[in-house]
């Protein structure tokens, strides 16, 4: 009976285990790479909080349309003439003794619990708060846009370091079957000694290459690790674990026109977005300068009451105005109206500028999309050539009508045909990429046709 249960014990653990331990079996997608460095990234984290910094910005430009509102408790005690002589009155305690010289000149310390709410509200500031309010607006767009062409960014560099491990793992399977190919050969070789059909140099020779192809496989591997160390910066995830990711595949990617490209990065590229958005910014705080000359007209008022002890009673009074203002003597403001202009005419170049950077990086990566293309098309046909090549030499050198140097030259022909071949697949797809990224279309979505 004890048997029985310990069998169903061990059933439900490993129903409840081996679903686990499937899952951490899966492979990491590329989806999944990007979702977390989205997440764990820091620079889209700083992207996050100057996003969050731009909104504040708004909040407090709106606030200059807003009444202002103060509330005061003051507890003062003094015997200066004036004060006692003010204080009596606002306490509404003053009797004709207090008219005495003594009193006035010499009077007692009198003590005062004042309570005051004041207000202040602009009505009027010659449109200055509205042109403010704009361009904080058009900040915070632009610190928006900002922080999306961050997490694009983001995007691509783990698209890069995702691929640098697909390309570094086919780099080990190339060396670990180029080893196994040259451990075959030595082992030919040898027999080919033992049997007079070959030199002993023939069987060192055949050691030198299995000895290299040793030192392939272990940088092959180094660059599997420090293509994992990359991937870890990129998703900001120090303790990501390695593991084995399905393999890299050629794939066939969608073409376009280049000035349809041009124009799609200049309607997608949110880093150009950000700059047209600060651009128009910068614009309205021209405009705000130039209004700031205007006439200001705002309203005021003042409630008081003032009391002997805290708990007692006293006197009240208020008083409410308008004020209307104009500087005579504007020389800040005049410095400020400079400034902006300048400023704005900084803004208008560097717009220009990166506008004509942004076609450039669509042009070079179209054009590096054509190269790669080709490449793999010339490496797929290269490989063949190699593998056909390499199987005539060992038939050949199996027959005595071959070298060992020419099988070699063959085999390592062949070594070159696959690293260039794999090297062209990860080009094809990595240029494909960039042109993603260069004309601001590269989403977590778009990546997933990468993989």
């Amino acid at each position: 009976m004890n048997r029985i249960l310990d069998r169903i014990r061990w059933l439900l653990l490993m129903s409840l285990t081996l679903p686990l331990a499937v899952a951490a079996q899966e492979p990491l997608t590329l989806r999944q790479a990007i979702q977390l460095a989205l997440k764990e990234s820091p620079d889209s984290a700083a992207a996050r909080a100057e996003s969050l910094q731009a909104k504040a910005g708004v909040q407090m430009a709106q606030t200059q349309l807003l009444p202002q509102v103060s509330f005061t408790e003051d507890i003062s005690r003094g015997d200066d003439p004036v004060y006692a002589f003010g204080t009596r009155l606002r306490q509404q305690r003053f009797t004709q003794a207090d008219f005495a010289p003594a009193s006035l000149n010499t009077p007692s310390a009198i003590g005062n619990f004042s309570t005051r709410i004041g207000g202040q509200w602009m009505l009027f500031d010659s449109l200055h708060a509205e042109k403010s309010i704009r361009g904080a607006k058009l900040m915070e767009l632009s610190a928006t846009l900002s922080g999306r062409a961050v997490d694009q960014k983001v995007v691509f560099s783990v698209v890069a370091a995702y691929q640098s491990i697909l390309y570094a793992e086919r780099e080990v399977d190339v060396a670990q079957h180029e080893l196994e190919t040259a451990e075959a050969l030595l082992a030919s070789a040898d027999d080919h000694v033992k049997a007079g059909l070959a030199v002993e140099s023939d069987r060192i020779s055949a050691q030198v290459n299995v000895a290299a192809c040793k030192q392939a496989l272990i940088a092959a591997q180094g660059e599997v690790d420090l293509a994992w160390a990359q991937l870890r910066v990129a998703t900001g995830t120090p303790d990501l674990k390695q593991a084995k990711l399905e393999p890299i595949e050629a794939r066939e990617f969608p073409g376009g026109e280049l000035e349809q490209e041009i124009a799609n990065a200049e309607k997608n590229r949110q880093d150009l977005g950000a700059m047209n958005a600060a651009q128009s910014a910068q614009a309205e705080a021209l405009s705000a300068s130039k209004l700031g000359f205007g006439p200001r007209i705002s309203a005021y008022g003042n409630w008081e009451t003032d009391r002997a002890s805290f708990a007692g009673t006293g006197g009240s009074n208020w008083v409410a105005g308008v004020q209307i203002g104009v500087d005579l003597l504007p020389f800040a403001k005049r410095a400020q109206l400079a400034s902006d202009k300048a400023a704005k005419t900084r803004v208008d170049a560097q717009v220009n500028s990166y506008r004509q950077q942004v076609r450039l990086q669509v042009s070079q990566a179209h054009i590096q999309r054509q190269v790669s293309q080709q490449s793999l098309e010339t490496a797929r046909a290269a490989i063949d050539q190699a593998t056909e090549s390499l199987r005539i030499l060992k038939n050949r050198y199996g027959a005595g009508l071959a070298t060992i140097t020419d099988l070699l030259r063959a085999e390592d022909a062949g070594r070159q045909a696959q690293a260039n071949y794999w090297r062209a697949v990860y080009g094809n797809t990595m240029a494909y990429a960039q042109l993603l990224f260069a004309t601001g279309t590269l989403t977590p979505d778009a990546a997933e046709d990468l993989q």
